[in-house]
This record gives structure tokens, sequence and C-alpha cells, in this order.
């Protein structure tokens, strides 16, 4: 009975990893589509930025294109004028006007080619963004496609998990579930875990001799004292899944030195001196015991 509870626990606990894996995935599906959408909106508000600086761009170039053409009819009707010139000072007044006119043609016309060079960057970076947003689109349209059939996936076989966890709750007593369920509420998973070689493979921490000792009992299941974890003696299974249990195996093929010759019953599989409690005895009263 012992045995087939813990079983019902380590199918419970894997069901229960199961649903939190999908509970996550359902989760992360609204946050990714939102983050695509919210990305699509940036993508759209600077594709409107590049925008509003080419129309003012080719404004300006608009504007300058007439500047230029105006300057260059007044210079044209100037030095005809100045033909007709009555005087030397007239003549003068009518060439510094012209000079005037031509050097603000040749700044308007500096001007035209670094617009024009803007212009041309301007446009590369929308061409460019214009790309990005193709694909990121695409991206969108696909995830939003495979979204609702994804979503249905996950919640049948939410539905599969709830079924297969009441059935494994039949088994396992009412105090040993509920001591399941606070434990699960309280810390991460796993909530129960084999121990290999006196160590609990949920927080790596030695556990008592005497705790060690009713465990290979396997009459009643057990907490860690060190984590509250349910815990379970790996030999009990054919299988363990424990990480220590490579470990294990080197240290039990591995010879042992002559303190290890002399230790006494309770001290096999341990690497280092147990930990004690209050509630244990010390090493003393071991020694007191083989004398």
């Amino acid at each position: 009975m012992y045995l087939e509870q813990i079983e019902k626990l380590v199918m419970l606990q894997k069901v229960d990893g199961e649903i939190i894996v999908l509970e996550e995935e359902l989760g992360s599906m609204p946050r990714e589509l939102a983050e695509l959408e919210a990305r699509n909106a940036e993508f759209l508000e600077r594709k409107a930025v590049l925008e509003d600086k080419l129309d003012i761009l080719k404004t300006q170039r608009k504007r300058l294109d007439q500047e230029i053409e105006d300057s260059t009819s007044r210079i044209k009707k100037s030095k005809n004028k100045l033909m007709m010139a009555g005087n030397t000072r007239e003549y003068h007044a009518m060439m510094r006007e012209m000079d005037n006119m031509e050097k603000s043609t040749r700044n308007r016309e500096e001007e035209k080619v670094a617009l024009a060079e803007e212009l041309e960057r301007q446009t590369a970076l929308l061409d460019e963004l214009q790309k990005e947003h193709a694909e990121l689109t695409a991206q969108l349209e696909e995830y939003q496609t495979s979204l609702k059939k994804r979503s249905a996936t996950a919640r049948k076989r939410l539905d599969e998990l709830q079924k297969e966890r009441e059935g494994a709750c039949v088994v396992v007593p009412a105090p040993v579930l509920k001591r399941y369920e606070f434990i699960r509420e309280r810390i991460s998973n796993p909530v129960i875990v084999p121990v290999t070689a006196g160590v609990c493979s949920g927080c790596f921490i030695q556990i008592p001799p005497q705790a060690f000792n009713d465990l290979q009992k396997g009459e009643t299941i057990l907490s860690c004292p060190n984590c509250q974890r349910l815990i379970y003696w790996c030999e009990h299974f054919q299988a363990c899944d424990s990480p220590l249990a490579a470990a294990a195996a080197v240290r039990t093929a591995a010879p042992l030195d002559d303190d290890e010759d002399e230790a006494g019953p309770d001290d096999a599989g341990y690497d280092e001196e147990p930990r004690y409690d209050d509630d244990n005895h010390s090493p003393d009263d071991d020694r007191d015991d083989d004398r």
C-alpha cells in the first residue's frame, strides 16, 4: 500500500508539472500576441514619423526649387538692366544687387544638395523599416492563425490531465494528499523527491540517520526535515530519476579509507558527518552503543 501511494504521488506530481507547463503556455500566448501587436504598433508609429519627415523634406525641396528659379530669373533681368545703366553709381548698385542674388542662389543650391542627401537617407530608412514591418506582419498573422489551434490543444490536454489527477487523488489517503497540496502551494516543484545515499534530492541535504532508517522500512510517508518535501527511498523502485544516483554509484564503488572501515552500520552511505537535531541521538551515543 505504501509503494502504491508513493507511485500515485509521483504520478500526481508529474501530472501537476505538466499542468503547470500548459498553464504557463496558455498564459504566455496572450502576452506573446500583445508583444507582437505592440511591436507592430511601434513600427507603424516609426513609419508615420519617417513619412512625415519625407513630406517635410519634399516640401522644402519644392520651395528651394521655386526660390532658385525665381532668383535665376531676377538675375537674368538684372543683367539686361545693367546694359541700360545711366551712370557709374547706378551700374555699381546694380552689380552689388546681382552679386547678392547670385550668392543667395548658390546658398540655396548648396542647401538643396544637402536636402537631397537627407531625403535619400530617410527614404532608405523607410524602405528598410517597411521590409522589417512586412516580416513582422507575416509573423503576426502566422501567430494569430496558430494561436487558436495551440490554445485548443493545450486546453484539451489540460482536461485530460485533470481527469488523471482525480484518479491519482483517489488512491492517496486524504491526510497525505492534504499535506501534498499544502507543500505544493508553498514551494516550487518537485514536492515529492527520492532520497539517494541518505541525501534528499530536493534540497541536497543529508537526512538524519534515524529518519533514513524509518524511510528504508517503507511503512509510512515521511517528509524531509530540511525542506519539508515528501520523500521516498529510491531503492524501493527499480528506476530512480534522482540526479544523485550517478554520484551515489561512484561513491559506492570507491574504496573505503581506514576511517570508513571502522564506521558503524548507521554511517553506511554517508560521505560526511550526518547532521543532528534535538530529536536525534548524538555521535557520543553511537560510540556508547558500539561499546
